[in-house]
């Protein structure tokens, strides 16, 4: 076993994120609004990236960036800022970066996305993707090649999916959980493509599919099923604040990769990665506001709840001597001046020229 080869395997979209916060209401046509917060970083695969190197793994990661100031400041955020490994990722000529405003509402928000396809698709970017320990993947209605290369490979997939916008919930879909391990949709997803009428229905239906079958209900926390061990875990969510609930799954299903990692009994991987996307909603975006080793550790020592002190002991064992250094959220604004971080020229594309 090579002890180098990535802990965390990625491909997808990435946007830059303009989150917008404290808004009373959502805008009415011909309405201006002055909002109360901000937020800018990466947004999209960058959410899972970010949330998975901030918990020490090794993450490597194959996107497209435009050759513009979007791409330079998420290319410099994640590899100079988070360490994340941009080795198989692209630079594209003449290509904008996807850019995403979020505007956050009470426990949910609406997006506006301006952008195109990549000029790459997930397949040319990964080729013959690398030995990995695991790999977090959004299902497509369309299989990818790679992912059965992963698999072949030994890779074990840990995969969600997304809104159907057709609301067809194609069952064909499921077919593909033949090649993974874990299975991480949310309660409305998990229900329409098993045709079931409650989370634990679904679930049940999940766990015949793939050995481990998660399915997460947001303030209602999450409930899991792992067929290798036999275990069962159903947990509560944090009574938290929500400023932005962006990027809250993928924080979730990184942290759950962690845990799993780690080799947790499941109710602790599903206490923690519960534990995580409730840390995330307090901060703007998805990617920046992944709390990493050090915001748990801030957490479970200004924890005074005795219920929950007895619900989240394991973190006494669990977390690490050094947390690290405090995390950086969302800036306001991104930095005026800045150069991308330096990496190899990723093949068919540029670096980014520094930007004046």
């Amino acid at each position: 076993m090579d002890d180098d080869r990535p802990e965390v395997l990625l491909t997808g979209l990435l946007f830059y994120d303009l989150v917008l916060t404290g808004l009373g209401g959502p805008p009415t046509p011909g309405e201006e609004i002055w909002t109360a917060g901000m937020g800018c970083g990466p947004g999209g695969i960058a959410n899972l990236a970010v949330a998975a190197s901030r918990f020490g793994l090794r993450t490597s990661l194959a996107t497209v960036f435009g050759d513009d100031f979007y791409g330079a400041y998420c290319q410099e955020v994640l590899a100079g800022q988070e360490g994340v490994d941009l080795s198989l990722s692209r630079v594209a000529d003449g290509w904008h970066t996807p850019v995403t405003v979020a505007l956050a509402h009470g426990h949910d928000r609406a997006l506006v996305t301006h952008g195109q396809e990549p000029p790459y698709s997930q397949d040319a970017l990964m080729g013959d993707p690398p030995e990995a320990r695991t790999a977090l993947v959004h299902l497509e209605a369309e299989p990818r090649a790679w992912l059965a290369k992963a698999a072949a490979n030994g890779t074990q997939i840990y995969a969600d999916v997304g809104w159907d916008p057709t609301q067809e919930w194609s069952t064909a879909l499921l077919d593909q959980l033949s090649l993974c391990h874990a299975f991480l949709p949310n309660e409305t997803e998990a229900m329409a493509y098993t045709r079931t009428d409650s989370a634990v229905a679904a679930l049940g239906t999940l766990s015949e599919l793939v050995p481990v079958a998660v399915v997460t209900r947001g303030g209602d926390g999450a409930l899991a099923v792992d067929q290798t061990t036999g275990e069962y875990a159903d947990v509560p969510a944090l009574d938290v604040d929500v400023l932005d609930a962006t990027g809250a799954g993928d924080v979730f299903g990184a942290s759950f990769v962690a845990a799993s990692l780690g080799g947790w009994p499941l109710e602790e991987r599903l206490r923690f990665a519960v534990l995580a996307a409730g840390l995330s909603v307090g901060h703007h975006g998805g990617a920046l506001a992944a709390p990493g080793w050090y915001g748990v550790d801030r957490w479970w020592r200004s924890l005074t709840d005795p219920g929950l002190k007895r619900a989240y002991g394991f973190l006494a064992e669990r977390l690490p001597e050094d947390p690290g250094g405090p995390v950086r959220y969302a800036p306001v604004t991104p930095p005026a001046h800045h150069a991308p971080a330096p990496h190899p020229t990723p093949p068919g594309g540029t670096d980014l020229p520094p930007h004046p």
